[in-house]
């Protein structure tokens, strides 16, 4: 399983993503999730994938393709007129990968290949954008009303976002927020796990303004771990008590 968000915000973008990845409880491996392209002074695009690993690394390894042979008939990552034209042939590229691997296993592929992607990016010129990619190619795009995505495993995070959110916040605060959400995933679910990738994107700076790999051993995370509990517990316990006692 999975879990990664991205996240818009005035200042610009916020991606986090796990790298478990697993086939049973005896088999757990670490793949990278999170993966950008850059032109510097002109775009940086990232993408983060969820769904199966074959189908996912598929796609990704022809995006790389296409970016070091471009062909002047293909719309790719690096040649792309805007974020709008690039998500619509990832998202064609997600779906002919798709068909193809369910295509060659007939009956035995059917709903064993599906993906979803967050991409993510700046276009000098325009905004920046964040998109969802559906296993069908079609994709939505990020507004006020939806200011971030969630692929794989959504459930237990999303609550801590959309109460934690603000359009405004800081870099600062959405990483932390982000951190907040991943940490309740993994006290939930087994399936996803550490290392996370962070990677934070100014507006108008076409390069990363901030990546780093979370770890086991990261002090902070793990004090944000620690004291997210400490927090609850005590909200909890602020809380008016029950009583069994009838009221007079």
């Amino acid at each position: 399983m999975t879990y990664c968000v991205g996240m818009i915000v005035d200042k610009g973008l916020v991606l986090m993503s796990d790298t478990r990845t697993n086939s049973g409880v005896d088999n757990i491996s670490v793949f990278r999730k999170m993966f950008s392209w850059q032109v510097p002074g002109e775009r940086m695009i990232a993408v983060m994938t969820a769904g199966n690993l074959a189908t996912t690394q598929a796609v990704v390894s022809k995006l790389e393709e296409r970016t070091k042979e471009p062909d002047e008939r293909e719309t790719t990552l690096l040649n792309g007129p805007t974020m709008f034209s690039v998500v619509s042939e990832i998202g064609k590229l997600l779906r002919s990968t798709i068909e193809e691997r369910q295509t060659a296993n007939g009956d035995r592929g059917k709903g064993r290949f599906t993906a979803s992607m967050i991409v993510a990016g700046q276009i000098a010129g325009m905004e920046p954008r964040l998109f969802m990619i559906y296993p069908e190619g079609n994709f939505i795009e990020a507004s006020w009303d939806t200011p971030f995505f969630q692929i794989g495993e959504t459930k237990y995070g999303r609550p801590i976002i959309i109460r934690g959110y603000d359009r405004d916040m800081s870099f600062e605060d959405a990483v932390k927020l982000l951190m907040v959400s991943f940490d309740s995933t993994l006290k939930a679910n087994l399936s996803v796990g550490l290392p996370l990738d962070l990677l934070v994107i100014e507006k108008d700076k076409f390069a990363p303004t901030h990546e780093h790999r979370v770890t086991a051993e990261d002090e902070y995370f793990n004090s944000i771990s620690s004291g997210w509990g400490d927090a609850l517990k005590s909200a909890f316990h602020s809380l008016p008590g029950y009583t069994f006692e009838p009221k007079e």
